[in-house]
């Protein structure tokens, strides 16, 4: 344990020594046509995994829920319908794209790796055949539209199916029923 702490503490001081100074950063950044910007830091340098540890160490971190309260209701509605559905099959929440699509082509697969999906429903072979967005009061802002079609359109092609719940127009029932049309019975 002690060799894993003074390990990562030797990664850190060694980030620190091998820091760029300010003037070469900035001669860089202006040099670069298209910034790679995740909330204004460089997502390079964010990929090195000292200066990443460096910033775990500085920050504090507590736990939160997984799902709002509305969220974890349609999960459990959902878990309980398929479970008896088929016994085999499991609701997997707030999974990201890149966890169970792939394609050849680097640029389309990074275009949807972030994003989630809201509810994956998985088959006895570990594979999402279906997956659910939950669309709560909050969910039209923005470009919530656009990142949905990315969704869908890469769903599509992959063959998994994308089905909308919508917030206080689905009852359980109605969640019972569309998992009876997805889910084979065992």
């Amino acid at each position: 344990m002690i060799f894993i702490v003074a390990f990562l503490l030797s990664l850190a001081m060694l980030s620190q020594l091998l820091k760029p100074d300010k003037k070469t950063t900035r001669r860089k950044w202006r040099g670069r046509k298209k910034p790679f910007l995740v909330k204004g830091v460089n997502a390079k340098a964010n990929a090195d995994a000292a200066e990443q540890l460096c910033r775990v160490m500085e920050a504090d971190f507590k736990p939160r829920p997984l799902l709002n309260r509305p969220e974890a209701q349609v999960f459990r509605a959902l878990d309980e319908a398929v479970i008896a559905r088929n016994s085999g099959w499991q609701v997997m929440a707030q999974v990201s794209l890149g966890e169970f699509l792939s394609s050849p082509d680097r640029s389309a697969y990074f275009s949807v790796n972030s994003k989630r999906v809201d509810f994956a429903l998985m088959d006895e072979k570990c594979c999402v055949r279906h997956a659910l967005e939950y669309q709560g009061t909050g969910h039209h802002q923005g470009n919530a539209a656009a990142r949905d079609a990315v969704k869908k359109e890469a769903l599509r092609k992959a063959g998994i199916g994308y089905h909308e719940v919508v917030a206080g127009h689905t009852t359980p029932s109605e969640l019972r029923q569309l998992v009876e049309k997805l889910v084979p019975g065992d």
